[in-house]
C-alpha cells in the first residue's frame, strides 16, 4: 500500500479538506465520522478522482469501546498509518461559565479532549510497533487565548495543545513526530454546530472579512507533514490576514 493517513471528522471542513490534500499527495486514507452517507460519498469521490485507496469507519470519538474496537478490527495492513489527525472536534454554546449547559461542557470536553486520547492511544501504538508516524492534533486559536465566553471551548483547546506537548515527549524515543495546528476563524459547520443550526447567527462571525477555508487548514497541514524526516514542526498558529488575535478582527 501507499502512505496511510486517517482523519477523524473527516465528513465535513477541515478534516474532508485534508482528505483531499492527502489523497492528491497519493496517500490511502482511513476516514472516520459521524455520518456514514457522507463518508462513503467522500470515499467514492477520492478514489474516483485520486485513484486511492479508501477505508471508512463510522463512529463517534465520544464512545470509548466503540472507538476501540472499530479502529482495532481494521485489517493489519490498513494499521501502518503514517498519518493522524485529531481533526473531531467541536463547540457547543457562547454562554459565560454561570450560564453554561453541562451538557454543551461534557460534549466538548468528551469530543475535543477524551476522543482525542482514545484515537491516539489506539492509532500511536501503531506507530511505535511500525517505528514511526506523524500525529497532527487540531487546536485553535481558542487554545492560546482565551476569549469572552469561550470558558470551556477555550479550556478543551488549550488541552489540545498541552497534550500535544506531552505526546511530543513520550513520542520521541519512537520517531513519531507531533504537530499541533491552532486556526483563528475559519469558515466551515464550526459557527452552525456552535449556535446549533441558528444560520443566521452563524453568517453573522464572517461577515465582512474573508475567513481561512478549510483548504487553507489542510494545506497548512500538509506543509507540516511534507517536512523533511529530521524536521518536525512543533505548532502553527494560522490566521485570516484580518484577524490579529482571538478577539480582534476587521471587518469593512
Amino acid at each position: 500500500m501507499s502512505k496511510i493517513a486517517l482523519i477523524t471528522g473527516a465528513t465535513a471542513g477541515i478534516g474532508e479538506a485534508c482528505a483531499h490534500v492527502f489523497a492528491r499527495e497519493r496517500y490511502d486514507l482511513i476516514l472516520t465520522g459521524r455520518r456514514n452517507d457522507r463518508l462513503e460519498k467522500l470515499a467514492s469521490q477520492l478514489n474516483a478522482e485520486y485513484n486511492v485507496e479508501v477505508a471508512t469507519a463510522a463512529f463517534d470519538v465520544r464512545e470509548r469501546e466503540e472507538t476501540i474496537k472499530i479502529l482495532e478490527d481494521l485489517p493489519d495492513e490498513w494499521k501502518k498509518v503514517n498519518v493522524l489527525i485529531n481533526n473531531a472536534g467541536l463547540s457547543q454554546g457562547l454562554d459565560p461559565i454561570q450560564n453554561g449547559s453541562y451538557q454543551d461542557w461534557e460534549t466538548m470536553i468528551d469530543t475535543n479532549i477524551k476522543g482525542l486520547l482514545y484515537v491516539t492511544k489506539v492509532v500511536s501504538n501503531w506507530m511505535v510497533n511500525n517505528g514511526s508516524g506523524h500525529i497532527i492534533n487540531l487546536g485553535s486559536i481558542a487554545g492560546k487565548e482565551v476569549y469572552p465566553n469561550g470558558n470551556v471551548y477555550c479550556a478543551t483547546k488549550h488541552a489540545v495543545g498541552a497534550l500535544s506537548d506531552g505526546m511530543r515527549i513520550d513520542l520521541l524515543p519512537h520517531g513519531i513526530k507531533v504537530t499541533a495546528v491552532h486556526p483563528g476563524a475559519v469558515e466551515t459547520e464550526f459557527s452552525l454546530v456552535r449556535f446549533k443550526g441558528d444560520e443566521a447567527r452563524a453568517k453573522k462571525v464572517y461577515d465582512g472579512f474573508a475567513p481561512l477555508t478549510a483548504v487553507d487548514v489542510a494545506e497548512t497541514i500538509w506543509f507540516a507533514v511534507s517536512r523533511p524526516a529530521h524536521v518536525n514542526i512543533n505548532e502553527l498558529t494560522v490566521m485570516p490576514t484580518a484577524q490579529a488575535n482571538a478577539t480582534t478582527i476587521f471587518r469593512k
